[in-house]
């Protein structure tokens, strides 16, 4: 019985192992490098007392809050900020407050 094969389907799961790790370490880091530059792009236009003017959709957003629709209101929220399932459902949450 040939057992290369197997011995080279077992590298190869080892290497696609490895690649996909690291492909994960590398969008974690991004994605913190991310975090910080928009904690400090936000700082600055706070300094400057600049305000991000509110995208117009939001008050759609509202408006399905007000009438408990708060899953159409996550599905906007997402469309107009880009933003995860998880993050959208917690910033209807906190405007529904």
């Amino acid at each position: 019985m040939d057992s290369a094969p197997l011995i080279a389907a077992v590298f190869l799961l080892i290497g696609a192992s490895g690649f996909a790790r690291a492909s994960d370490l590398r969008a974690k880091r991004q994605d913190l490098r991310l975090q910080r530059l928009e904690r400090k792009v936000d700082l600055l236009l706070a300094q400057a007392g600049i305000v991000e003017p509110e995208d117009p959709r939001m008050a759609e957003l509202d408006a399905l809050l007000a009438q408990g629709k708060k899953i159409q209101a996550i599905k906007v929220h997402r469309e107009v900020t880009g933003s995860g399932l998880a993050e959208a459902k917690e910033a209807v949450e906190r405007r529904m407050r």
